[in-house]
């Protein structure tokens, strides 16, 4: 008897059983973005493999070990996308969508990565996105989080952390990554494979770092909110009074990070320890850079995808 074939490993099949969950959830995520007057965008599964490189960056993981890349018939690279953000810029773009516009998108679908299946990490995963364009202050930063808070009220989810943290502008993270840099060149011998790797290509992703022996050397790192300029200080000050006045509890991670130059000042996740290896619930930021990096005029923008 010939044997029977099975899904793709890490791709799974979504039963009756369950369909009725996933509908709500859905439903629910739905009716909290439109709310807030976001409108959904919908996005093709396939892009051309140099969105991705030209925006998440060729010497990331995910470019580099993750992405399900394959040539067509035709001989053009193409690419299952891993993420929704470039995407929908790429869309925003192609369809004049951003000039001198404001837009307030969102997406809902599968997403691709080659990864090590473990619990709550799987090769094909669903993830909701939002994206607002056009925006340059920090009441749009507050919104976006405000939002992914009612998403925890309505859906009666408990046990998540709120961590923000600000990258500053470009000129000022790069003043930052020559002082990190040098601090992390001294400590060399601490630094695991992954690390040393990191160092000269993406080093601000090695204050990520989970490895256990390097903690107490991460703890003692410089600090990037130390290099921000007055603006970006205001900025972010800001945020964290209109969280506050929300009632929203954060806490500032100053390890919290993004290792790719579009991204700018505000960062935020939602975390938890109920979910083993994959604790960040839900993450965004600030990504002014990314519009005018794929080759269009300098776009504030601001996001996240859980």
């Amino acid at each position: 008897m010939a044997k029977t074939i099975q899904a793709v490993r890490g791709m799974n099949d979504i039963l009756p059983g369950s369909s009725a969950a996933w509908q709500h959830l859905e439903a629910t995520l739905r009716d909290v973005v439109h709310a807030y007057g976001y409108h959904e965008i919908r996005l093709p599964l396939l892009e051309k493999t140099e969105l991705f490189k030209r925006s998440i960056g060729e010497v990331t993981d995910i470019v580099e070990k993750e992405m399900y890349t394959f040539e067509d018939r035709n001989g053009d690279s193409l690419t299952l996308r891993p993420e929704g953000t470039a995407g929908c810029v790429r869309a925003c773009m192609e369809h004049g969508l951003l000039h001198n516009q404001v837009q307030r998108l969102w997406y809902n679908g599968p997403m691709f990565r080659h990864e090590r299946p473990q619990k709550g990490r799987y090769r094909q995963f669903y993830q909701l996105g939002a994206e607002a364009f056009g925006l340059e202050g920090p009441d749009i930063d507050l919104e976006i989080i405000l939002m992914t808070s009612r998403f925890w009220r309505t859906l009666g989810l408990n046990g998540l952390e709120l961590q923000i943290n600000s990258l500053g502008t470009a000129g000022e993270r790069a003043d930052y990554r020559e002082r990190l840099v040098a601090y992390l060149s001294a400590h060399r011998a601490e630094l695991d494979e992954e690390s040393l790797r990191r160092l000269e290509s993406n080093p601000l992703r090695i204050l990520d770092s989970k490895n256990p022996e390097m903690q107490a050397m991460i703890s003692a790192a410089p600090s990037l909110l130390e290099h921000l300029g007055a603006e970006s200080r205001t900025h972010f000050d800001t945020l964290c009074a209109g969280l506050t006045a929300a009632g929203v509890d954060f806490q500032i991670n100053t390890r919290l990070v993004r290792g790719l130059d579009y991204y700018a000042r505000t960062v935020f996740e939602w975390v938890t320890e109920r979910l083993g290896a994959q604790g960040t619930v839900c993450a965004g930021g600030r990504y002014d850079g990314l519009v005018q990096q794929l080759g269009g005029r300098a776009t504030p923008a601001v996001g996240f995808a859980m």
